[in-house]
């Protein structure tokens, strides 16, 4: 699971049926030095599929691959990346190994 910025929506002329009632967002993957400065995130975006409602500048929590689409099994949905959850706050604490 990996954390990501949302950047944007994806716009489709049409959709699969199985994914009525949700919506893609486009998210930028943030490594930890992202997160810890605050510096831009210089990943590949990812399109994210979304039954949560996060706006832009959301972060959110995203499952990829096989386990993007076990949310809805035994449904079957063509999803490649999921947003399992929006983050309200995060709170990074250096450990002892790294200071």
């Amino acid at each position: 699971m990996r954390i990501a910025e949302i950047i944007g929506t994806v716009t489709l002329n049409r959709i699969h049926p199985a994914l009525v009632g949700g919506r893609f967002r486009l998210g930028i993957p943030l490594t930890l030095d992202n997160l810890r400065s605050g510096s831009a995130p210089t990943a590949d975006p990812l399109v994210i599929y979304d039954e949560l409602g996060v706006g832009n500048g959301g972060r959110v929590m995203v499952s990829e691959g096989a386990e993007a689409a076990q949310p809805f099994r035994p449904e079957i949905k063509p999803v490649d990346a999921y947003n399992a959850g929006i983050i309200d706050h995060l709170h990074i604490t250096e450990s002892e190994s790294q200071s």
